[in-house]
C-alpha cells in the first residue's frame, strides 16, 4: 500500500480568487485520460481496481472519502483542498464516498479507457492481488 500518496500541488492565493498548477514533474505519470466525476452526498462511486492503469484523484469541489484496499490493508484518505491529489496505481481497489453535496473529483490516468482494465468484482480482485503476491 506504500505506493498509493498524496500529492500536494503548488496552491496560490490572491485577494480574487486562487490557483493550484498541475504540471508534467509533479504528476507521477503521463496523462492520457481525464474526466470529472459529480456526486450529491453519500453517494458512493468507484468500487473497482485497475490492472494497468494508474490514477490522481483530485477533488476540485466539495469532499469525497477514498477507501484504498490492496486485500491486506486498508487506508482512507479525505480529499477536500483542490491542492491535493491522491495517487492510487494499478492493483488497488479503490472506493469513494461524497461527503458534500456538488462534490466533483477530477480524475487523471495514465491510461486511455479500456474495460477489460477493470476488475469490478472484489473476489476477482483477491484472486488478481494474489497472483501479484506469488
Amino acid at each position: 500500500m506504500k505506493l498509493v500518496k498524496l500529492i500536494e500541488f503548488p496552491y496560490m492565493k490572491e485577494s480574487n480568487g486562487d490557483l493550484v498548477v498541475f504540471e508534467e514533474d509533479i504528476i507521477p505519470f503521463n496523462v492520457s485520460r481525464v474526466f470529472t466525476v459529480r456526486a450529491s452526498k453519500g453517494s458512493v462511486r468507484g468500487e473497482h481496481a485497475h490492472r494497468h492503469c494508474s490514477q490522481l484523484l483530485i477533488c476540485t469541489n466539495g469532499a469525497v472519502e477514498v477507501k484504498c484496499n490492496d486485500t491486506i490493508t486498508t487506508e482512507i484518505f479525505v480529499l477536500d483542498k483542490a491542492n491535493y491529489g491522491l495517487f492510487i496505481p494499478p492493483g488497488i481497489w479503490g472506493y469513494q464516498k461524497y461527503l458534500e453535496g456538488n462534490t466533483t473529483l477530477t480524475v487523471l490516468c495514465d491510461r486511455p479507457y479500456e474495460e477489460s482494465d477493470y476488475i469490478r468484482d472484489y473476489d476477482d480482485f483477491k484472486l488478481f492481488s494474489k497472483h501479484i503476491i506469488d
